[in-house]
């Protein structure tokens, strides 16, 4: 699955936390990567509405929670700075898909980190 959006394709996913050591690249590409997979299947699904979006991203959102795993074997966690960043990332993903009022919350309710 590829990306064809350009606002998702300049931007740099997870670049907070990719620039602070506690985090380890290796898990945060994982995550990279399930946020442009979350943009392939938008891309693909073409969701109708919020509902249909906030589907996808909460499905991304479980893939984030098995992350934490990961997280914690590297020595790091999904914390309150991660946390903050990875909500932002999905909220930047609903509104480059023109889902700009779409809630935040409501993107990751399945999340528990």
């Amino acid at each position: 699955m590829s990306v064809g959006n350009s606002e998702v394709t300049t931007h740099a996913f997870l670049k907070a936390l990719y620039e602070d050591d506690y985090y380890p690249d290796r898990v945060l590409d994982r995550g990279r990567e399930i946020l442009l997979r979350l943009c392939a299947r938008i891309e693909a699904e073409h969701p109708a509405g919020l509902s249909a979006l906030y589907r996808l991203t909460q499905a991304a959102t479980e893939e984030f929670n098995d992350l934490q795993t990961a997280f914690e074997e590297a020595g790091s966690e999904i914390e309150t700075v991660a946390r903050e960043a990875i909500a932002e990332e999905f909220w930047f993903v609903a509104r480059a898909y023109g889902f700009a009022d779409a809630d935040g919350e409501e993107l990751i309710a399945t999340r528990d980190w």
